[in-house]
């Protein structure tokens, strides 16, 4: 059943270890969950239609209903299959970081509901779950019975001796690397790359590997067309290198890909690395074997950066480089989520001056900004802690404008090659939540608010508030981005050079039979843009209006124009 590809990888990763033990193992996983005939044999096609939704199991709240029940009821009744994909986060028993320290991967958070609530979710929309995967609760029943000595678990933690050299492990937070811990064989120091209670994995340890695997064909049989792998870049620890993107990590993500297609055809595996663009991309493998979907997180400060300094030159340089490695795969565009705007994928592509000037930039807008140690002991921010509304706000500028940023910037998320991912909080509208960051004490909690469903759904009813006009403001433009195949993730993509503050793509189905044509003016000034395909007929997209000569386009204003014909030969 296993082919060349597999047996090279676990022996790779996996010399020491007893091979044909090794293969039987995994062999009668496969078929123990082949066998239940849940899975599918076809492959997922990705396409235009894929819009993704990302939010938290309870984001909304309805009084006398489950939180996954009030999502639920929340979706049929505002999104309506028009957004086919849901990312819901992290919704096992955790410990700390909303969700991210997971007490029991195979269980669902008795807050929010049960596995019975999951897949009535699944049974109208395809579902992402998070594979966080790179480290566990120290609460868990895992760490648990590897403090008490418990042989079954003595390898799954790794514990690093005094005298071990780690100054090239990369550090993601200005947190230490190691957390001491008290255990049968006395105090021990275990690697916890992001907090003292989340406890990495020792992915050395076959028996590690086995267990994830067994996790991933599990949360498949319960619904999850997708896995995203959370931080999995951390992976694989070899003291003495920087403890990141190691080809073992690598060879682990392929394998797992590689393992349950075997059984279910159409499983999309996203990878999620906050870490620069080259090395994010490498996670796409060969194309083929590695990740189909990767985070393009680059994307959310460079759209802030044009937006702030009315200048799309970082955004324009940046995205003319971008390639798929193959028509199987796609970047996962997102411009908001739980976490806060990532500022590390773009050093190298914004100068450092400008990332302080952006930082001071989100204080006086009302956000937060986290800070990383560096290697010479200083500090660098790396993380700025807003809500994407707060941070498009111009200080004193009428909502109207700040609303028409807002869609601004959605539009060329929806534009550019890959697939959107929306967060709630930004398709609702929402604003900086202090009172979640005094409740809790972090930062992120600025943009993870719990909305009363009730008080929602009377916004939502409300042409005049805030939340009607994002809303339905950006379901239009998901309605028509999702009915045409020029925005098919695979389709062509040419960026268009016109000035420093008006970015311009386009786009052309993978048959050639549409075109779309992409203007974004980032300025607050209007701007008259000469129409860039001369000799071609533009159609609005939004107003159904056509131009042939000058475009003008409004402060912060867009069109998508369909490419109907051409004048001239």
């Amino acid at each position: 059943m296993l082919n060349e590809a597999v047996l090279d990888a676990l022996e790779y990763l996996y010399p020491e270890h007893n091979q044909n033990e090794l293969h039987l193992r995994i062999e009668t996983l496969l078929k123990n969950y082949s066998e239940r005939n849940v899975f599918s044999s076809e492959k997922k096609e990705i396409s235009e239609k894929d819009v993704f939704l990302i939010t938290y199991g309870d984001s909304i709240l309805s009084s006398g209903k489950k939180p996954l029940e009030s999502l639920n009821h929340f979706l049929n009744s505002k999104i309506d299959n028009r957004i086919q994909n849901i990312h819901i986060l992290p919704f096992y028993p955790y410990s700390s970081d909303d969700g991210f320290s997971v007490i029991d991967y195979f269980n669902v958070s008795s807050d929010l509901g049960e596995w019975e609530d999951i897949q009535k979710l699944s049974e109208n929309y395809n579902l992402m779950f998070d594979g966080v995967v790179n480290h566990i609760s120290s609460q868990s029943e895992w760490f648990t019975a590897y403090l008490k000595g418990d042989s079954d678990y003595s390898n799954y933690f790794i514990h690093v001796e005094s005298e071990s050299d780690l100054s090239e492990v990369v550090r993601p937070r200005a947190l230490p690397l190691l957390t001491e811990f008290k255990t049968s064989q006395g105090t021990r120091k275990i690697w916890t790359t992001f907090s003292e209670d989340q406890v990495d994995l020792n992915f050395k340890n076959p028996d590690v590997f086995l267990k994830i695997l067994e996790l991933i064909l599990f949360y498949c049989e319960k619904g999850a067309q997708y896995l995203r792998l959370d931080a999995i870049g951390f992976l694989w620890k070899e003291i003495g290198t920087s403890c990141i993107h190691l080809p073992q990590t690598h060879r682990i993500i392929q394998l797992y890909r590689e393992l349950v297609e075997l059984v279910k055809k159409d499983f999309v595996l996203i990878t999620e690395t906050n870490v620069p663009h080259k090395d994010n991309i490498s996670y796409f493998g060969n194309g083929y074997n590695e990740a189909a979907m990767v985070y393009q997180f680059p994307l959310p400060p460079l759209l802030l950066n044009a937006i702030m300094t009315e200048k799309c030159t970082y955004l324009t340089n940046w995205a003319k480089q971008l390639k798929n490695p193959s028509p199987e795969t796609g970047y996962f565009n997102f411009i908001a989520s739980h976490d806060g705007i990532g500022l590390n994928p773009v050093r190298g592509i914004i100068p450092e001056d400008e990332i302080l000037i952006m930082a001071e930039r989100v204080k006086k807008l009302g956000g937060l900004v986290s800070y990383k140690m560096n290697a010479d002991r200083s500090m660098s921010p790396y993380e700025l802690n807003i809500s994407l509304f707060n941070a498009v706000s111009g200080e004193n500028e009428p909502e109207e404008l700040n609303i028409r940023k807002f869609i601004l910037l959605h539009a060329l998320q929806m534009s550019l090659s890959g697939s959107p991912a929306i967060y709630i909080h930004s398709l609702l509208g929402s604003v900086n939540d202090y009172e979640g960051v005094k409740k809790t004490g972090r930062y992120r909690s600025i943009n993870r608010e719990k909305l009363d469903s009730e008080t929602i759904m009377g916004e939502l009813s409300d042409p005049s508030s805030r939340r009607y006009r994002i809303f339905e403001e950006l379901m239009k433009l998901i309605e028509i981005r999702t009915g045409d195949k020029a925005f098919h993730p695979g389709a062509g993509q040419d960026i268009l050079e016109i000035s420093d503050s008006v970015f311009s793509l386009r786009r052309r189905s993978v048959d050639n039979e549409s075109e779309i044509l992409g203007i974004f003016n980032f300025s607050g000034k209007k701007e008259i843009v000469i129409n860039p395909l001369w000799g071609y007929t533009l159609i609005d997209l939004i107003s159904n209006e056509f131009v042939s000569e000058n475009i003008e386009l409004v402060p912060y204003g867009f069109h998508w124009y369909k490419i109907v014909s051409k004048i001239y030969e």
